[in-house]
């Protein structure tokens, strides 16, 4: 199947949203790392019920009005990654979990790196929100939207996580 996608502005940067059918396939971001995400061929297609869904809804997250996406997903991966990618949506809104406590929910503690590893090709960011695992200090760690964006998603979510201090205005 021939993929689709579109673009939004946000303000993390551009996304493109890429959808396979009626699921949304990927949230990729404006400086994303070629290969990350492996996906087929693809054609715009602004118009896919699912991309102008996940577009509405997004912009909802970046209004702070929306919390829980209502999306249809589909993770293309290898099923530890899609073990991880699950336990990603699990995480409430305005919460992080580190990625040891994510190795632990899926019942294989001492695969924190692969959690790591996992974590970084999520084809799904912000929807997924790979976003709310930070290191185990309470630091934030890598993020395939880098770690300005990290913070903004956090800040957007809350504004603070363990171990950073209070951000103006919260």
């Amino acid at each position: 199947m021939t993929y689709t996608w579109t673009t939004m502005a946000s303000p993390v940067g551009e996304l493109k949203l890429v959808a396979n059918g009626s699921r949304l396939a990927a949230i990729l971001w404006e400086n994303d790392k070629p290969g990350r995400v492996r996906l087929g061929p693809m054609n715009e297609a602004a118009d896919n019920p699912i991309l102008v869904r996940t577009v509405q809804q997004l912009k909802e997250y970046f209004a702070g009005t929306r919390q829980r996406f209502d999306l249809e997903l589909d993770f293309a991966g290898s099923p530890f990654q899609k073990q991880v990618w699950a336990a990603l949506l699990t995480i409430p809104f305005g919460e992080t979990r580190s990625y040891s406590q994510i190795a632990e929910q899926i019942g294989n503690p001492s695969a924190v790196r692969a959690v790591g590893a996992a974590n970084g090709r999520n084809p799904l960011s912000i929807v997924a929100p790979c976003h709310r695992v930070i290191g185990a200090s309470g630091k934030l760690t890598g993020f395939a939207g880098g770690l300005e964006a990290k913070e903004t998603l956090l800040t957007l979510e809350g504004g603070h996580w363990p171990g950073t201090p209070r951000l103006e205005g919260f």
